[in-house]
């Protein structure tokens, strides 16, 4: 096909750039840690099966142990209790998984605070100054955050008064759900709520608004300061676990250059 065959020609010419977005894989990775009685995922755990010895002497592999939403994974609507009757992920559509996307970079707020909350007029002067949200695309917010992620402690934040990272406000939760044209929500923090968003009201509005609309979450992404704040197409591949809330995915950003 003629569009198939100049993608793979602007790919292997440099002219669409691949950039991974996905932070890599490991014990080190951080994950949530929910206070008490609530429960908590594993970290990530590679046990060995064989590595080319008496186990298995010309082939080396591993049992893996994770949790559905550690590291870069994607967020399925049946993953928060107003979803609880959408999609799990093996039921996502494979189409809704390539999407064009927008960066709204907020990194220099969200350095300042770290409370820092995205608002609807955020947004709304974003779109006047670049172009509407994309239809059925993601939003990417770009905070900064993903400088941290080599660090449990930094990368959460927490303190006496629990966790501090970036987020949404209820208002702009809501409105993301009910009025945005966008198919799903991406962020380089832990969660696509903030870090403070367990004392609002509702709590978790990030969650529970827009998964409960079935539109979707992708998490802990790197390299949004790689793309530009309009033009990125994202391909989100997530393991398609049967009756899963979520999953590790490798997440990529096709990128054109002139």
């Amino acid at each position: 096909m003629p569009v198939l065959d100049a993608l793979v020609a602007a790919l292997r010419l440099g002219a669409v750039e691949i950039i991974d977005l996905t932070a890599p894989l490991s014990a080190d990775t951080p994950v949530i840690r929910l206070p008490e009685p609530f429960g908590n995922t594993l970290s990530f755990g590679l046990t060995e099966i064989s590595h080319y010895d008496e186990r298995g002497p010309a082939w080396y592999w591993n049992d893996i142990t994770t949790g559905e939403h550690t590291g870069t994974h994607f967020d399925a609507p049946v993953h928060w209790v107003t979803g609880r009757d959408g999609l799990d992920v093996a039921r996502v559509p494979a189409d809704r998984l390539i999407a064009p996307a927008v960066v709204l970079d907020f990194s220099a707020e969200a350095a300042a605070d770290p409370d820092f909350l995205l608002e609807v007029d955020h947004i709304r002067k974003w779109e006047g100054e670049h172009a509407p949200l994309p239809e059925g695309g993601w939003l990417l917010y770009r905070t900064g955050w993903d400088a941290r992620s080599a660090s449990q402690e930094q990368f959460l934040n927490a303190n006496e008064t629990g966790p501090h990272t970036p987020g949404v406000s209820v208002e702009c939760a809501r409105w993301l759900a009910e009025h945005a044209p966008i198919l799903g929500f991406g962020v380089e923090t832990v969660g696509t709520d903030a870090g403070t968003a367990h004392s609002f009201d509702p709590p978790f509005p990030c969650h529970a608004s827009l998964l409960g609309a079935g539109k979707y979450g992708l998490t802990q992404l790197q390299n949004l300061a790689r793309l530009p704040a309009t033009g990125a197409v994202v391909i989100a591949g997530p393991l398609p676990i049967v009756g899963g809330s979520g999953s590790p995915c490798r997440a990529l950003a096709l990128v054109e250059h002139s």
